[in-house]
């Protein structure tokens, strides 16, 4: 086949087409014309040119090259004015932000049944905030999320530069009356959202619950919740923390939870209860064992859970393993009977708030 290779397609192809004139009537030749025009522009008549891509042709490169510069030009000050300086603020008020509070590693646990004192480590809060603001941060930060949008920042300079003699035109009212408008009517759409989510959040920490000690069961709110706590969550209650399940009411040792509100499905999970906790007599003999539960790191996967169940006053000494089917993640709802568990993470630290980003600010379509 290497024999066949054209070694001058150039010449050959202009004897051939030179043939074809001279002994194909002009009718034929009309009615292949598109065949010509194919041959004629066959890739052995192209000039190419050898690029880092491979082979390009002169007039891609004609059309390619322009645009290529543009974009370098526009890395300039064009760049910097159309979103560069957004880019580089907020670059340098997350490295800020790290140096000024450096994010804990998260590590496995062991957690003790019903011993939050024998914690390693101290854990987060189970309180649920869900605000932006504080009193002392509302004014700074309602003004920089409003103010980093160029058209807005653009507003505020033209407003400033009157206060300059040679740049005044017209009165100043004309120019800060309307800003200050929209800065007020912002602030007070701001300071309502914040409020509503302070009442959400108060309400979700203030819910109470059945802990459960040597001395009995014990009320307690949602937000003193802590790890290695036992609580008892009745039927149609929210589950405050994530927790391993040892025990309900239920005779098949299982329940179900509904789970719409941590990944918007409708249909019930089954869960398991740990079987070395659910065959005891009753629930005081939960303080008169000596067992733990080993867990893995928080993370943001909610279909998935390593960990294991440590019995150690039983001869031989029980070890059960743990899966995403003996969990009870916050944020679910107990759909059947009575259900009792340890709880492993707290706060921030729970598969729900992990998953859940950051509430942002309301903007208009022209930012």
């Amino acid at each position: 086949m290497a024999d066949h290779i054209p070694l001058h397609p150039v010449p050959r192809s202009t004897q051939r087409l030179e043939a074809y004139y001279t002994s194909v009537p002009a009718a034929q030749r009309h009615n292949s014309r598109y065949q010509v025009e194919d041959e004629s522009s066959h890739l052995d008549e192209m000039p190419l040119m050898m690029s880092e891509e491979g082979f390009e042709n002169d007039e891609s490169d004609y059309h390619t090259l322009p645009r290529a510069r543009v974009f370098h030009r526009k890395r300039g000050l064009e760049w910097f004015i159309c979103g560069g300086w957004k880019f580089l603020c907020a670059s340098c008020c997350d490295w800020l932000i790290n140096i000024c509070r450096r994010k804990k590693e998260l590590k496995a646990r062991t957690v003790w049944l019903g011993c939050p004192e024998k914690c390693e480590e101290k854990y987060p809060r189970n309180a649920i905030k869900n605000q932006k603001y504080n009193f002392f941060t509302f004014i700074p930060g309602v003004l920089y999320e409003q103010f980093k949008f160029f058209l807005n920042l653009y507003f505020l300079v033209v407003s400033c530069s009157q206060f300059v003699p040679a740049l005044k035109i017209g009165y100043l009212y004309t120019y800060w009356a309307p800003l200050g408008f929209v800065l007020a009517v912002t602030m007070v759409r701001e300071a309502v959202d914040e409020f509503r989510r302070y009442q959400r959040d108060k309400e979700m920490n203030s819910q109470l619950y059945s802990k459960l000690t040597i001395r009995g069961k014990v009320q307690v709110k949602s937000s003193d919740i802590q790890v290695g706590d036992l609580i008892i969550v009745e039927k149609n209650q929210r589950i405050p923390s994530d927790m391993v399940f040892l025990r309900t009411s239920e005779k098949t040792g299982s329940c179900f939870i509904r789970t719409d509100q941590l990944d918007g499905e409708t249909d019930w999970k089954l869960k398991v209860a740990v079987s070395c906790t659910q065959r005891l007599p009753a629930l005081g003999d939960l303080f008169s064992i000596s067992a733990y539960v080993y867990a893995q790191k928080p993370q943001l996967d909610i279909h998935s859970f390593e960990g294991t169940f440590t019995r150690e006053d039983s001869d031989p000494t029980v070890h059960e393993s743990l899966s995403i089917e003996n969990t009870l993640w916050a944020s679910t709802v107990v759909a059947s009977g009575t259900v009792i568990g340890v709880v492993i993470y707290t706060g921030k630290e729970t598969r729900s708030v992990m998953n859940t980003s950051n509430p942002k600010n309301k903007v208009g379509w022209h930012n």
